[in-house]
């Protein structure tokens, strides 16, 4: 809504304010009185105005843009925003993962790489980061690895101990922390690292059959990194250094793009894949399963009320339309139950009908009531079914989902052929990284292990030479050789 010059100051309520300048008092010395409702008012809403930051993700910004289909992957799907000649508006929000609002944009951390797509159908929401693997393979953990990147409890301090004691006893975060100690733990910016879904999805074609597929966002700008140095420069000269140059490259008419791809995994396959599909901390092989494009995705908006439009997004998987759905992944079965939970804590009970969060498309609920309620259905009935002619379905086929038979455990996933959580790891930086990359892992590992103290210090060596061994060799001969220095420092100090 665009302001008028001509209208005065209101309150919320249509009130014309006095003044927004001076409070009301006795005498121009004396105190100030209760019953100025335009302090008291113009108060209580400024100590109201910040609703909880996320826990994750906390810090980021993001944009509107499009999305144009230039592919042809209807033999996978029926989604309407996947067929031939489909163009959609969309929204997209970059964050970091452990670092609070206030935190720098260019602290070593996974960034966030959430995208919406407003179609006839509905929402569709795709929540993922820029690497495409994530720490943790079941949800019962995402707490205690949320905790562990945040704050001791005595403190008040991140902790480096804190997060290798957590990574070291969990060896299934080895790929992710391979990627995170790596190049692209530091994007140069958010235009230039890629993105994906990191999760299995299920797509659904007109014919009924069903595919599991990852969403992979190629940069068109290309990946590009920058250096620990640059990075804890930037942190102290500009904290928001990526939010700044994704809105002036966007003012400036340089639109960022990315080149939709899916990995596409016939159903059948999952069954007898040679390591699990549906384990978050695995990727695919290409070759196995090559990219196929399905579209072009540019962000060319930027937005007019960064709090309206931005902070009160609210992302999550859950947001699926005809032709997709979720997986047996159950870090993305947990996600689809706490991503809009947290939502309704952060932001309230109707978030959905706030202007970025609505669909375009018609909505017919039987949800009712709750906080800051503004669309509503009238007299019409409120339960269903009803004999009054509001629609309502019965029965429906379940076209999305899988078959599953067994008992009721807590347990890791069934082990396939090559599952292992060391394996993809060592690829990562036996296979991708070249020489140069591998020696700054291996300063960048050594930096982070300040403050870390035994027992977690020698797991963490333990850790990297399950991961390669060359390189956790290094890592360790790396720190000795620093500590015996610091030693030796110390040593001159006291004489």
């Amino acid at each position: 809504m665009k302001f008028d010059p001509n209208v005065p100051s209101t309150t919320e309520s249509g009130e014309r304010r006095e003044s927004d300048a001076l409070s009301l008092s006795v005498g121009p010395n004396g105190p100030l009185l209760l019953h100025d409702v335009n302090l008291v008012q113009k108060l209580a809403r400024f100590d109201r105005e910040r609703v909880p930051e996320r826990s994750p993700h906390a810090k980021g910004s993001g944009a509107f843009g499009t999305f144009e289909v230039t592919g042809d992957v209807t033999a996978y799907t029926k989604a309407s925003v996947f067929q031939p000649g489909a163009k959609v508006r969309t929204l997209h929000r970059f964050s970091t993962v452990a670092g609070e609002l206030g935190s720098p944009d260019t602290w070593r951390d996974v960034r966030g790489f959430a995208a919406r797509f407003y179609t006839d159908e509905g929402n569709l929401d795709i929540v993922g980061n820029n690497t495409p693997v994530f720490f943790v393979r079941d949800p019962m953990k995402f707490p205690d690895f949320i905790h562990s990147q945040k704050r001791t409890p005595d403190s008040g301090l991140r902790s480096a101990n804190m997060q290798w004691d957590f990574w070291t006893l969990s060896p299934e975060s080895a790929h992710q922390v391979s990627y995170l100690m790596g190049d692209r733990g530091l994007p140069r910016s958010w235009r230039t690292m890629n993105g994906y879904s990191s999760h299995t999805y299920m797509w659904v074609n007109a014919q009924g059959e069903r595919f599991f597929v990852k969403y992979h966002f190629l940069s068109d700008q290309g990946v590009e990194n920058m250096s620990g140095e640059e990075a804890t420069r930037l942190a102290g000269e500009d904290a928001d250094f990526h939010r700044r140059d994704l809105f002036e490259a966007i003012q400036r008419g340089e639109y960022p793009s990315w080149t939709l791809h899916v990995q596409v995994m016939p159903y059948e396959d999952a069954k007898t894949y040679r390591f699990n599909p549906f384990d978050l901390t695995k990727v695919w092989p290409k070759a196995d399963y090559p990219r196929i494009e399905v579209g072009k995705y540019t962000l060319n908006e930027n937005p007019v009320n960064h709090y309206a439009q931005i902070e009160q997004a609210a992302f999550s998987p859950s947001n699926t339309v005809p032709g997709t759905g979720v997986s047996p992944d159950k870090m993305l079965l947990a996600r689809v139950f706490s991503y809009p939970d947290a939502q309704r804590h952060r932001i309230g009970t109707n978030y959905n009908q706030l202007p970025v969060n609505q669909p375009i498309n018609a909505v017919n609920s039987y949800d009712k009531e709750g906080f800051m309620q503004y669309h509503h259905s009238g007299d019409a009935p409120v339960y269903a079914p009803n004999s009054y002619g509001r629609s309502y379905q019965s029965e429906g086929v379940v076209e999305n989902g899988w078959e599953a038979d067994g008992e009721l455990v807590r347990s890791a996933y069934t082990l396939h052929a090559e599952d292992s959580d060391w394996v993809q790891a060592h690829n990562l930086v036996r296979g991708v990284y070249d020489d140069e990359q591998r020696a700054r892992l291996v300063d960048t590992v050594v930096g982070s292990l300040d403050g870390v103290v035994e027992p977690v210090l020698s797991r963490v060596f333990e850790y990297w030479k399950n991961i390669d061994q060359e390189v956790g060799q290094a890592i360790q001969d790396k720190y000795n050789a620093g500590d015996d220095e610091r030693e030796t420092e110390l040593v001159g100090t006291s004489a």
